[in-house]
């Protein structure tokens, strides 16, 4: 639904100014629907690799094609900011694939719970989402972008602020950050 109403709002038209803010307030659910299923599955007794397989691709979409997507319709539009918010969304997917691939290797408790993440967890990409929100609610969209265009009517003109961005992108792929989990 994010995505779709940030589609929507690069549309246009009567009412548009909430298909933004529908793209944004949809986030959050994603972080509530990934908490509860695995609620759910632990509940259940019962897991796959089917479910751990869907799991990470709804990540995906829910914290990397959706903030990105958003990013695109408040603003982030030149060709530089979108090969930066793919950087971005490709990030996401190779976090979730090396966690896919590498959650048997890491150091777990007796329980079987691992005591850390590797890199930052994807659902962090929401304090993006909210810094947008912000931006909205201040009308510092579009043409008002905080940080303005660099190398304004070049071909390599891009908004600075996606470099939260790649920031972002990048701490979730690094190796060295163990963020302890709770």
């Amino acid at each position: 639904m994010s995505i779709f109403s940030s589609m929507r709002y690069c549309l246009g038209g009567p009412g548009s100014t909430g298909d933004i803010w529908t793209a944004l307030a949809f986030m959050p659910f994603g972080l509530f629907f990934d908490f509860m299923d695995g609620k759910v599955a632990r509940w259940r007794k019962k897991s796959s690799l089917m479910g751990q397989e869907l799991d990470s691709l709804a990540d995906l979409i829910s914290f990397g094609v959706s903030p990105a997507a958003a990013a695109f319709a408040i603003g982030l539009r030149t060709p530089v900011d979108r090969i930066l918010l793919s950087f971005f969304v490709l990030a996401g997917l190779t976090r979730l694939a090396r966690f896919n691939v590498t959650v048997a290797n890491v150091p777990k408790d007796s329980t079987g719970k691992a005591h850390y993440f590797e890199g930052t967890p994807i659902p962090t990409t929401l304090s993006i989402a909210a810094v947008m929100a912000y931006w909205v609610h201040k009308g510092w969209i579009l043409d008002d972008l905080p940080g303005g265009l660099l190398a304004k009517g070049s071909m390599f003109e891009f908004h600075p602020i996606v470099g939260l961005f790649i920031l972002s992108g990048c701490l979730m792929v690094s190796k060295t950050i163990h963020i302890p989990k709770p």
